[in-house]
């Protein structure tokens, strides 16, 4: 996504918004809720955006002051944008929270496009901890991402702390690194977490001993769900995670689960 460009308007128009001193007078709210006095319908965000074949999924009051977030369909993903209450401007893009620098849209977006995890199986999985651990993260790994080899020992370090969360290894060679799909196989063939490491760690692994699919299957696995880089994570609830993360951010993810399974 495109980062958000605020500019001097819409600074003054947030300002008006949050201004204690105004609390929307004239063309908002007063003393009461923003909703007692606010509205969008589905229709009405449709023709503000100018475009039928726009589905918009649903609407609701952003965290954001004087935004009504807006999910719109955009072929198979669900894409978060935002139109303000004057009804006359529509934003894009990411929003941060100053607090901890947490991109907002982002976030949306995330759990907006879940998936269900059980269209991904395990069986052929390189694991990380314990095969049996409650808490189960699925991982698309490259044997030669740069990335993939940092979150790599991020991985074992969240096993030590916490022995309840296991990571499954889906192999996931990327095109632009030519020698990844041997190398795969070859992990694949072995089933084996060590040569994954040593070839993360840039050391000359076997080639493949047997003949497997599990790779193209993978690789049609990750296109099909919208993986498109390594590292991903997939954590239980369907969130679908890219990038690598340090090892408590991880868990703090984990923990957010955890806490939206309760709430339901």
């Amino acid at each position: 996504m495109k980062p958000l460009v605020i500019t001097g308007i819409f600074l003054s128009i947030l300002f008006i918004m949050t201004s204690p001193a105004t609390s929307f007078v004239k063309d908002g709210c007063g003393t009461g809720e923003c909703k007692d006095c606010h509205n969008l319908t589905k229709e009405e965000a449709v023709t503000l955006l100018n475009d039928k074949s726009i589905e918009v999924m649903d609407i609701t009051f952003s965290e954001v002051p004087g935004l009504w977030a807006v999910d719109i369909k955009q072929r198979d993903k669900t894409i978060p944008i935002y139109i303000d209450f004057s009804k006359q401007y529509i934003l894009t893009g990411s929003i941060l929270r100053l607090n901890n620098k947490t991109d907002v849209t982002r976030d949306r977006f995330i759990r907006l496009n879940k998936i269900d995890i059980t269209q991904v199986p395990l069986d052929k999985a390189i694991i990380i901890g314990n095969p049996n651990a409650p808490k189960k993260i699925i991982v698309f790994d490259d044997p030669e991402c740069s990335y993939c080899m940092k979150i790599h020992s991020e991985m074992k370090a969240v096993v030590e702390k916490n022995p309840d969360i296991a990571f499954f290894i889906k192999m996931f060679p990327l095109q632009s690194h030519p020698k990844a799909y041997e190398k795969a196989k070859t992990i694949i063939c072995k089933n084996s977490a060590q040569l994954l490491e040593d070839s993360l760690a840039g050391k000359e692994i076997p080639p493949p001993d047997c003949d497997t699919d599990e790779i193209d299957k993978n690789i049609a696995l990750a296109l099909k769900i919208g993986v498109q880089s390594t590292p991903t994570l997939i954590y239980p609830d369907g969130r679908v995670i890219p990038g690598y993360k340090q090892a408590e951010m991880i868990i703090q993810l984990m923990e957010e689960d955890e806490k939206q399974g309760k709430k339901k």
